[in-house]
């Protein structure tokens, strides 16, 4: 399964999220991410490499900018916010069928994964906790 997550600038919520899925190295899994207004090759935010490493999760995470042929890999979405999501249908809408926010999928809510760009350490291992419990509930990211 190709799985897509997306965010703003692929530096903080969608890297996070990638590295997570990929720390997991499901054999059935392709896992990438990328921001609607990523800066291509932009490196992700120092928190989110501090909070990561606290993790032991590897990560040599580039950003990149969400483009179509992303969208055409990828068999499933993930926006980090409603708002993501409304930007990538008003972009492309042939690929609805396979959008989501990432707590509607984890648990049918309409939360967003607030951004923590900007903000303290504690932001980001806080946002990193939101994203790994999300995950969790993905029942596809599961291990048959």
């Amino acid at each position: 399964m190709n799985v897509l997550f997306v965010c703003t600038g692929n530096t903080c919520r969608s890297a996070m999220a990638e590295a997570i899925v990929r720390a997991k190295k499901l054999a059935h899994v392709n896992v990438r991410s990328a921001g609607i207004y990523a800066q291509s090759g932009e490196a992700m935010s120092m928190h989110a490499q501090a909070v990561l490493q606290q993790q032991a999760i590897a990560q040599t995470h580039v950003a990149h900018r969400l483009q179509e042929m992303d969208l055409q890999w990828a068999q499933v979405v993930i926006a980090m916010t409603a708002a993501h999501k409304d930007a990538i249908l008003q972009a492309a809408p042939q690929h609805a069928s396979k959008l989501y926010t990432l707590h509607e999928l984890a648990s049918n809510s309409t939360k967003d994964v607030r951004d923590p760009f900007g903000a303290s350490l504690a932001v980001y291992e806080q946002t990193f906790l939101e994203l790994k419990q999300a995950i969790e509930q993905l029942s596809f990211l599961k291990e048959y």
